[in-house]
Order: structure tokens, then sequence, then C-alpha cells
């Protein structure tokens, strides 16, 4: 028998016998590869162990510390789970059970609701499952056998996967004790390869292949890791998330509600609006003073419009219309259909091509915070991160394609400093090259993306290629933050767009005196408002600095005696510029300084006889028992310091 040439990442080679499999190539290596071996990647395909290799290849033994481990562990987590489940179950049926993000999941088919102590149940007998170490081998069948087989077994969702599969498509089942399971693999060798750092989380409904026509199923949650300290680590970051869940805090602090009449839609009360104010504020003051000015364009504009520019075609399933009543007034209108508009770029165009505009116009900054609407299903809504009635803290730049360097290297300068005075320096920038689904002709394309990578050179900034995710107009930088659990946000972007200004039929003079398009850079730093505010929550727990809490400050009063002198230091702290509430409620200090406290409000000042008799306060932080005693107009001048807006000396207007 030939031998076969193996070529190793190092780029180092080796000469084994034809059919050779990657637990030979492992043990060739060495003993303790062998050992840490869980699959090998053949020709950058992923593939079990005990796979025979037929022809010379570039091989990559994987383990635990391989990129594609935690897949691989979550997929055989789920296998295990389901084989725990048929044992304990026998009359459940199992559908599909994939791998996913932070875990897996399996559906399975079961008359009986499961309930929270079957999963307790079903998790120590995966511990079972593993305990005994079980191999797992895969076997290839007959299409026709296989789907009797599930068929004689009550598997009739497994024998429906099959007969849909491709007539090409070879059938493959993985046996482990006495649990078989359709799968394209690959599997760890043995179910004690999995380890036992997983656990089961939760439980929910799913309709089978995702079509609410069919029957519903019944969906275990789990998550599993490489080690038991990961697993630790996951389990407390989801402890941190709930604490932090905008929702529970938004309503303890009474800063908003959403309900059915307006789904979607955010109800903002009066101390949530003015957070939702400081930020846009802020926002504002720091677009002023980098040149960007203010617009504002309809809400309802003509189909038409969406329709030359591109979005109705792409967008048309998320857009809201609005359609004029059938009488005498609509027939009038010849019954236009009007569009509630899911993004502001046509509008901007639309200003840009009132009058001549000269090549000594650019760039043209035109911000807008744009009121928008998307349709999202009502499954994918979620607080404030993901809402159908949003504002963006939007702008397009309209420039010279020379320009295009010094715009973005400008751009990302400012939305690295916006994000650092919010508390996020850790920022991931990604870069985003051609869709399949796209407009405009490749050579625009290649121009596009050759002018964003020479601009983001020019940042210095380091980048991650996310291939295939650019806009349907042009590639794009998506800016990411990561929060203070280790959480990743999408927020910001930069767009760069050769197509719309020459769908849209926008111009401007050039020094030769021609007609010349202008490049138009799609950019928002903040995104949606709304979601933002949501992650400022999370991050800070509800616990803002200072210059954002909504309420900074509250006057407190310890006895009655305190009344009058507490009135006159709200009113000095707030003609400081200061946030402020008086609570001269009869309750004891103690109550007060608590209830507050829950609230997050940064600053409690007490006040009683001595401190009205001295002309003082005594004030209190948020997470701190210590006071401190300060003459009022000292008070007034250091919390008026400290509550001092980011770059607010650097504002225009």
């Amino acid at each position: 028998m030939a031998d076969i040439h193996i070529t190793l990442p190092d780029g180092s080679s080796r000469t084994l016998p034809r059919g050779a499999t990657g637990a030979d190539i492992a043990c060739d290596i060495g003993p303790g590869l062998a050992k840490a071996a869980l699959a090998v990647k053949v020709n950058g395909t992923a593939r079990d162990l005990s796979r025979a290799i037929e022809a010379d290849a570039e091989v990559e033994i994987l383990t635990v510390k391989s990129e594609e481990a935690l897949e691989l562990l979550r997929h055989d987590a789920a296998h295990v789970m389901a084989e725990a489940v048929k044992e304990l179950y026998p009359d459940v049926q199992v559908t599909i059970g994939p791998a996913i993000k932070d875990g897996f999941y399996y559906d399975f088919a079961r008359a009986e609701p499961f309930t929270p102590t079957d999963l307790e149940k079903i998790e120590a007998r995966m511990h079972d499952i593993v305990a005994r170490d079980e191999e797992i081998t895969r076997e290839v069948w007959d299409r026709g056998a296989a789907i009797q087989f599930f068929k004689d077994m009550g598997e009739h969702y497994k024998a429906e996967i099959i007969e849909g599969l491709p007539a090409d498509e070879e059938v493959t089942l993985y046996r482990q004790g006495d649990f078989i399971d359709l799968c394209r693999g690959p599997h760890l060798p043995s179910t004690g390869r999995l380890g036992k750092a997983f656990k089961l989380m939760k439980l929910a409904g799913a309709y089978w292949r995702g079509d609410s026509a069919n029957a519903m199923l019944q969906r275990i949650y789990g998550t599993a890791w490489p080690d038991q300290k990961a697993l630790d680590a996951y389990l407390h970051r989801l402890e941190e998330a709930e604490r932090r869940d905008h929702r529970r805090i938004g309503r303890e602090m009474g800063l908003f509600h959403m309900q059915e009449e307006a789904v979607g839609s955010v109800f903002w009360h009066p101390l949530g609006w003015r957070l939702y104010r400081t930020v846009e504020s802020y926002i504002r003051a720091r677009l002023d003073g980098a040149g960007y000015v203010e617009v504002n364009t309809p809400m309802l504009v003509d189909r038409a419009l969406w329709e030359a520019s591109g979005h109705w075609e792409k967008f048309g399933d998320a857009m809201y219309t609005a359609v004029p009543r059938a009488d005498g007034a609509a027939e009038a209108e010849g019954n236009r259909v009007l569009a509630i508009k899911p993004m502001n770029c046509p509008c901007h165009v639309q200003i840009f091509r009132q009058g001549i505009k000269s090549y000594r116009d650019l760039p043209l900054r035109m911000a807008e915070f744009g009121s928008c609407h998307r349709y999202e299903p009502s499954g994918a809504l979620h607080g404030l991160m993901r809402v159908r009635a949003f504002t963006q803290d939007d702008a397009h730049i309209f420039c010279t394609e020379e320009q295009i360097t010094s715009e973005t290297k400008d751009f990302c300068e400012l939305l690295l400093s916006v994000y650092a005075d919010f508390g996020f320096t850790d920022v991931i920038v990604k870069f985003s090259d051609r869709p399949e689904v796209r407009a405009g002709a490749d050579e625009i394309w290649d121009q596009a993306e050759g002018a964003l990578k020479d601009a983001i050179a020019a940042t210095g900034l380091d980048t991650i290629l996310d291939p295939g995710e650019g806009a349907f107009y042009g590639p794009k930088l998506d800016f990411v933050l990561r929060d203070a659990i280790g959480r990743e946000w999408q927020c910001g972007t930069l767009q760069v767009d050769f197509v719309l200004p020459e769908r849209l039929d926008a111009s401007y003079v050039g020094e030769d005196g021609g007609r010349h398009r202008p490049v138009m850079l799609h950019r928002a730093i903040l995104g949606s408002l709304e979601r933002f505010i949501g992650i400022l929550i999370e991050e800070y727990a509800g616990a803002f600095p200072l210059w954002l809490a909504p309420l900074q400050v509250v006057i407190a009063t310890i006895t009655s005696d305190g009344d009058s002198y507490a009135q006159e230091v709200a009113e000095v702290l707030t003609k400081a510029g200061l946030r402020c509430a008086l609570d001269l409620s009869n309750e004891k200090i103690g109550y007060k300084v608590r209830e507050h406290s829950v609230a997050k409000v940064p600053v409690i000042i007490a006040i009683g006889k001595r401190e009205a008799e001295n002309r003082t306060v005594t004030l209190r932080r948020l997470g701190s028992k210590a006071q401190e005693v300060l003459a009022l107009d000292d008070a007034r001048d250091t919390l008026s310091h400290e509550a001092r807006v980011p770059h607010s000396d650097e504002a225009g207007g």
C-alpha cells in the first residue's frame, strides 16, 4: 500500500501508510498529543480521529486548545443530552441538536412537558454517560435502510430529515453505547472526553423546522466549556448580566416602560427622558464641535424615493407604510403609498441636491437625530436593546474621494473619544467587505474597498476582517464595545458609499468646472440612542457617573427643622446646573438613605438642625458609608465640577 504525505501546521511533514487515521498521526507525533487529541482537520475540514486519510493532505490535530474545540464539545454535549433523555424517557423523539453561541440545545417531541426537576435528572444522567466513557463511532448507512431504521424506532422526525437530504449526500449515523443518532459529525472519540464542565440551563418551546404551522417541540438549552473554571466564569457572567438587566433597573429607577399597545416602542418617564436628553445633548455638542450641521427630515416619505435608493427592495419587509384614508381627499392625492423612514440617508441626499454644490462646500457633514421605525419580529424585541421605534445619532459626510482618508481618520478619533467619555475604552474594529447581494458594479466596490482600506491604515487602528458583511451599497467599519462583564455590543459604523449618490443623482461642481459625484460616508457613533442607553444602564448597573445620572443629588431632611434650609440648598444647587430633588418626608433619615441608594442616586445630602445653623451640608456618596461635611458653597463648587459634561468646553454651535 502506497504511503501518504502529511503536512502539519508548522510546515513539517510526515510519511504514513495510506489509510492512516488522525489518531495514528497524533500517536506518530507524540504520546502527549495522542492523549490530548479530540479530532483532526484534513485540508481545512474537521473530521473524526478514527477516519482514514487516503491521500496527501494538510493535517492539524485538534485539542481542547484549538479554536474549533468549543463547538465540538458543545455538539457532543447535545448528543450526550439526547442519549440521557432517551434513557430516562424512552418514548421521546429526538429531532435536531446543534451547538450554538455559549452552548447547545436539542429539540424533543414529548407529550408531557419537561420540568426543572427533569432537567436535574437529565444532567445527572449525562454525567453518568460521561463516566461510562462510551466509544463514539461513525457509520455510513444506505439511505433507505436508515429511514426504515428510524421509523421502526418511532423516530419519525429523524426519518423525515433523511428523506429531505440531497440525493448525493452521504447518510452518516453516530453510535455511542446503545444510542444512535443521525449526524454529519465530527465527534469526540468517546463520551468521556466531554468532561464535566456542562450544565443544563432552561426549557423553551420551538416549532419543528421553525415553522409555526408545524408541531411544537420542547427545547432544552445547555452550556458546555473546556473546564470547570470556564463554566464558573460563564455562570458568573450570567449572574452579573441578570443583576445589570436594564429592564429591571429601568423599572426600579422609574426610567421607562413598554407595553402591548405600542409594541417595540418606549414610554420614557421623566427621569428616563432626562437621561435620554443628557446623552443626546452630549453627542449633539460633540458633533457641533466637529463641524457637523444638523438637519431634520420628514418621517413619511413617498415609496418612490425608497425604490430609487434601493432600500425598498432590500428593506421593504421591515418598513412600515401609511396609505391615506379612502375618501375624496385620498383620491385627490392619488392614493400614494408613504413609507415611515427606516433610515435617514435618502432624505439627506435630497437636502444635498438643493442648490448647486461646489467642491469648496465639501466635506459637508450632515447630522440628524432621526426618528426611524423598522419592523422587528416580536420574538426578537428585547427592552431597549431591540425596538421598532428608535432615534439614531445619524450623519452623512458628502466628500470627494481624496477626502475619504482624512474624514475617516477624524471620525475614528471622534468616536473613540466619545466612547471613552462614556467609560468604554475596549473597542474592536471590524472591516466588512462586499456582500453577496449588493448594489453597484464590481469596479465601484474595488474602488470603495480600496479607499476604506487606505483610510483605516492612516488611522493606525487594528481591524478584524468580517467577510461579506458590508452594507448593500458599500464596505464598512463596525465599532464593537466590550462592556464591564466582557459582552460585545456593535454600536458605531462608517460606511463608504459610491452607489447612492449615483442612484439619487447627487453631484457637485469640481475645480475643473465639471459635474462630479460626491462620495457618501454613512456614519453613526452611538447608533440607536435607545439601545445605547440600555447598554449604559447595564454597564453601570444604574449607578451612573455624576454627569450622566438623571437625578444627581437628593437633599433629604433629618428633621423638619431643616426644611427651610433644605429648600435653599436645592435652589443653590439647581442654579449651579445640578439635577436635584427634595425629600422632606417624615421618614427617618436611615430609611431615606436606603430608598435613594436603591434608586441609584449618586449623592445624598442630609440636612438637619445643625447643618441649618452652620450653613453646611452632610454629603454621602452612593456605595460609601463615609460622610463629608462641607460648607454649602464648597459643596456646590465640588459637585458642579464633578458633574461637568466631558468636552463641554469644546462644543461649537
